[in-house]
């Protein structure tokens, strides 16, 4: 009887692929700290130390994150919410720049230490080569340089600024994944972030991986 064949992206690793996604799982879908996730493992008897997680989701996070993206066949919603919440690191500021649709998916997420029409701009411009697609009506906050970069690269989209609008990437009390919530809970267990790459490569795997497990919210 032949042994069945080893996925190569597990080679030289003593645990099984499913201790170890299982693990991956745990740490970017819920707001636990790595060893909290080591807690968890060890009540099933996994016995595993926190600091060999940090290597998994370091290796397999990003991994896990681009087999969504490509699985994922969802076209985005017509409208697109954008915003920027201030993120502290090493004592400086930087803003982390997202963008959801209607439904509360996240479509991107950029860390940026500009909060201007440049970094407007790149995030637009970043949203557009990454969706293949132009929404029919922008939402944002009173932030003039959204403005001014909707004007140069989405001309004919209709933009509606306004600070008491549903804005779903800024509502902090949202329940979509979109909001920023679970980054501010993540920012307090884990102690602030340590570096802006961190927070980047943090974000840009736990989003994918919350879609997945989004359910769109529907206003009566």
């Amino acid at each position: 009887m032949t042994k069945p064949t080893r996925d190569p992206l597990y080679r030289r690793h003593r645990y099984p692929a499913d201790v170890i996604a299982h693990a991956v799982w745990l740490y970017f879908r819920f707001p636990l700290s790595l060893r909290m996730v080591e807690d968890m493992l060890a009540a099933r008897g996994i016995i595993i130390s926190h600091e060999t997680i940090r290597s998994w989701t370091e290796k397999f996070g990003r991994q896990f994150a681009n087999k969504i993206r490509r699985r994922s066949a969802r076209r985005p919603g017509c409208k697109w919410h954008l915003d920027e919440a201030v993120v502290a690191i090493a004592g400086k500021k930087h803003w982390l720049w997202r963008a959801v649709d209607e439904d509360g998916f996240v479509l991107d997420i950029l860390l940026q230490s500009r909060r201007d029409t440049r970094a407007a701009r790149r995030l637009m411009r970043k949203l557009l080569k990454k969706q293949g697609a132009v929404p029919r009506v922008l939402i944002t906050d009173k932030l003039r340089s959204y403005s001014a970069a909707r004007r140069e690269l989405m001309p004919g989209v209709d933009h509606r600024s306004h600070n008491g609008l549903n804005n779903r990437a800024e509502n902090s009390l949202s329940r979509t994944s979109g909001s920023h919530l679970p980054f501010r809970r993540r920012e307090r267990i884990m102690r602030r972030f340590k570096s802006a790459r961190h927070v980047q490569r943090f974000t840009s795997i736990h989003d994918p991986i919350a879609n997945l497990f989004h359910l769109p919210r529907h206003e009566p």
